[in-house]
């Protein structure tokens, strides 16, 4: 479904309004739905490649399918790797830039994860490692030259919940909405968003995001 952002981006990957297809199982954590990403995004560059050759040719696409497992990167490994090339270096605890994920993305070669986030970076929701609670279970599935989805292992426990929201700096009563169905008890669950005009931007090697879209919004852009 559509979905809308105050975007401050102006930039060749950020929209305004775009389509997410969203994803979240009961019963599941995050390397469930890991599976289930990167088995979607397998299916679909089969399915194109086998129901759209007249239009890829036409495009002058040679549509290769990613192979899978897709890596599992640790983000402390991620960046390491992006230290070795980019100029502006990372710390831990910093969001990775798009140098960063360029540099990655070079290094890996192909679709991948980054997994084991700081819980600190991530939203309220990601699930802390019990054994390691500055680590969550949130990852990002990349394409070499960007970030394609965002997902994670949610908190179902009211009482933790309630503790990250205040850790964030935010007031429970304000989510009150949300946590009321956590006080009766809820499942564990995982999901992910996946940006659609990003994957359709990458299968096709378009060099803006506009150009996977029939009428792009963005902050300059309203109608049509």
């Amino acid at each position: 479904g559509p979905i809308f952002r105050a975007e401050e981006h102006n930039t060749v990957r950020h929209l305004n309004e775009a389509t997410s297809l969203d994803l979240e199982v009961s019963f599941a954590d995050h390397n469930d739905v890991m599976v289930l990403l990167e088995d979607l995004i397998v299916h679909v560059y089969e399915y194109v490649r086998e129901n759209c050759a007249e239009q890829l040719a036409e495009l002058g696409v040679d549509l290769k399918t990613p192979a899978k497992p897709f890596p599992r990167i640790p983000y402390t490994e991620a960046i390491e790797i992006a230290n070795r090339t980019i100029e502006e270096k990372l710390t831990f605890g910093d969001d990775l830039s798009p140098a960063a994920e360029r540099a990655i993305g070079d290094t890996v070669g192909q679709h991948y994860f980054i997994v084991d986030w700081p819980t600190d970076i991530r939203p309220y929701y990601a699930m802390p490692y019990p054994e390691r609670p500055e680590f969550c279970k949130a990852f990002d599935m990349m394409h070499p030259r960007m970030e394609l989805s965002s997902g994670a292992q949610r908190i179902h426990d009211y009482d933790l919940l309630v503790e990250r929201i205040r850790a964030k700096g935010l007031s429970p009563e304000s989510f009150e909405f949300y946590l009321k169905t956590f006080r009766y008890g809820m499942p564990p669950h995982a999901g992910w968003g996946l940006g659609i005009e990003r994957l359709v931007m990458t299968m096709l090697d378009l060099p803006n995001i506009r150009e996977a879209v029939l009428f792009p919004r963005d902050r300059h852009r309203l109608t049509p």
